[in-house]
């Protein structure tokens, strides 16, 4: 099955349970990949929609954080509410432990040795472990080690 099938089916079955708030996150998604098909003139890969979620994931953090500097802790537990709705459809995240093994590997495979090689680095970590870790994390891992 694919991952926009297991969208919509969970949308009927939100809408069934009268889940608002994963109803809604669904039929946001689903309106993004709609905008996405029409946008690319054709089909939508799993990947394309690990992208979406991934994008749509990162915009609810981004308000989380500026709720909670405007001082409104109830907008902020809703977008986090969300946001596990939506990690659903996300593979899940490497623990700190493999995130450093794989930033590893890639400095040895790349031979890489300077700050010059972090985008290489940071490219083929993303390659291999797509929506698996969080960019700011791997950014902050990779200079260390570079550095």
């Amino acid at each position: 099955m694919s991952l926009i099938e297991q969208i919509d089916k969970d949308y009927i079955a939100a809408y069934k349970a009268k889940d608002d708030v994963k109803k809604a996150v669904l039929r946001h998604l689903k309106t993004a990949i709609k905008n996405r098909m029409v946008d690319g003139g054709g089909e939508v890969t799993d990947e394309d929609v690990l992208d979406l979620v991934a994008k749509q994931i990162k915009q609810r953090k981004d308000a989380i954080e500026q709720y909670e500097s405007a001082g409104r802790p109830e907008l902020a537990e809703k977008e986090a509410v969300e946001i596990v709705a939506l990690s659903g459809y996300m593979p899940p995240e490497l623990s700190s432990e493999e995130l450093e093994a794989a930033v590893e590997k890639a400095i040895a495979e790349l031979g890489a040795s300077s700050i010059k090689d972090m985008g290489k680095v940071m490219q083929a970590i993303t390659a291999a472990h797509k929506g698996q870790f969080d960019g700011k994390v791997l950014s902050g891992l990779v200079r260390s080690r570079l550095s």
